[in-house]
């Protein structure tokens, strides 16, 4: 039975899938400095017997199997997050250690786990004559954990490919995840007028103004809207700088960052128009500033995006979501979690930006990641291989 080869060959593959997850923990890959993990996962590609394997101009990772009618693209982002504290870490975090049945290190789960899981399936499906009419491109995408969405939007508008389906492998506890929040990042400034420390009459201070405008946006975020599926909005000031002529003076700028996590139905103009009317109830002035991300990746390439991250759900009945639903109870004859990410991931482009029906399905579990805990079970490595391995026979199918 079909079913029970697939799941053989996924299990007969834990131990090389387990070992390439350990390779590629053990390489460091934050954002812009993907190159050294990017080619071991290409040439991995290659081992295992992908049709074409190449790499574009922003540095990701193309893998494709089959030459179908539906385009199927699988994504993980190659970068990481830095270390923290590393006596915070129990194993050493680019080591990729194996531990009774975990593999623990700086992107094991968040999310270098989903790409060793893809590229087994991809073995898996040359093995077992699996291709159908559809092509699968198994994507290893950059700088996501500084930008989100930044590598979709290049493979869109520059590469010009655009799939029919995505599946994200960003960690879901293999559960069915259709959607999540967006977000907005700005800043606000408020201007004063400097003056000596001693005579503090004779300015005006730019932090005391921004004060007031910091306790609006607590309170505004006690009255933001929820979304029965995603949640409540909310918002933060999570820095703030200021602007002086030294510590003996009063300060004649201060800025504030602000991330505002957007639910269902609110937009970027929704939430700078609350900003404002934060401001203008404050009684003070100040200055709205829109972010933009500009980076470089590691192929010398400069590649820009607004950081304004769509929010984005698939309905429960979309044929994506049925597929994913399909995959799941055949292979693992249960019925599957059906959820959401609390964090962002590559989905504010393909589906968010873009309109492409998109899922996410994953191994490891998401409140490890970013953590010293980054982890990701072996026993999710294979079960997520065999799930990805036959989930486009199923969706290609409605397609």
């Amino acid at each position: 039975m079909l079913i029970d080869e697939i799941l053989n060959k996924a299990q007969e593959y834990e131990e090389e899938m387990t070992q390439f997850l350990c390779d590629i923990v053990a390489i460091p890959s934050y954002s812009e400095q993907e190159k050294a993990v990017a080619d071991r996962i290409a040439d991995e590609m290659r081992k295992v017997g992908f049709d074409e394997v190449k790499i574009d101009g922003l540095g990701n990772v193309f893998g494709r199997i089959g030459n179908g009618k539906t385009r199927i693209a699988m994504d993980a982002h190659m970068d990481v997050v830095g270390v923290g504290d590393p006596t915070q870490w129990k194993h050493d975090p680019f080591e990729g250690k194996v531990e009774n049945g975990i593999v623990y290190g700086r992107g094991a789960g968040d999310q270098k786990a989903g790409m060793a899981s893809m590229v087994y399936a991809g073995k898996i499906i040359k093995d077992l004559g699996l291709e159908g009419d559809y092509t699968l491109y198994i994507i290893g995408s950059v700088m996501e954990e500084v930008c989100d969405g930044l590598c979709w939007q290049y493979i869109v508008k520059e590469d010009r490919f655009k799939p029919d389906y995505v599946v994200i492998t960003e960690p879901t506890n293999l559960n069915i995840y259709r959607g999540h929040r967006g977000r907005i990042e700005v800043r606000i400034c408020t201007k004063g007028k400097s003056a000596h420390a001693a005579m503090p009459e004779r300015g005006e201070n730019a932090i005391y103004k921004m004060a007031r405008i910091v306790l609006g946006i607590e309170r505004l975020n006690e009255r933001l809207k929820s979304d029965p599926f995603l949640g409540k909005g909310t918002i933060v000031v999570s820095q703030i700088f200021f602007k002086s002529p030294s510590e003996n003076a009063v300060p004649d700028e201060c800025v504030i960052h602000v991330d505002r996590r957007l639910t269902g139905g609110e937009t970027k103009e929704s939430s700078i128009s609350e900003l404002k009317k934060v401001i203008k109830e404050s009684g003070v002035d100040a200055e709205v500033i829109e972010q933009t991300y500009e980076g470089v990746a590691y192929t010398g390439r400069k590649y820009s995006s607004e950081k304004y991250f769509r929010t984005w759900m698939m309905d429960e009945d979309s044929d994506i979501v049925r597929s994913a639903v399909e995959t799941y109870k055949a292979l693992f004859n249960a019925e599957p979690k059906i959820g959401k990410w609390n964090f962002s991931t590559n989905g504010v482009a393909t589906a968010g930006l873009f309109g492409i029906p998109t899922i996410g399905f994953g191994p490891a579990n998401e409140i490890y990641a970013h953590s010293p805990d980054d982890r990701a079970p072996v026993a999710h490595l294979v079960k997520a291989a065999a799930f990805y391995a036959y989930f486009p026979r199923v969706v290609s199918k409605r397609g």
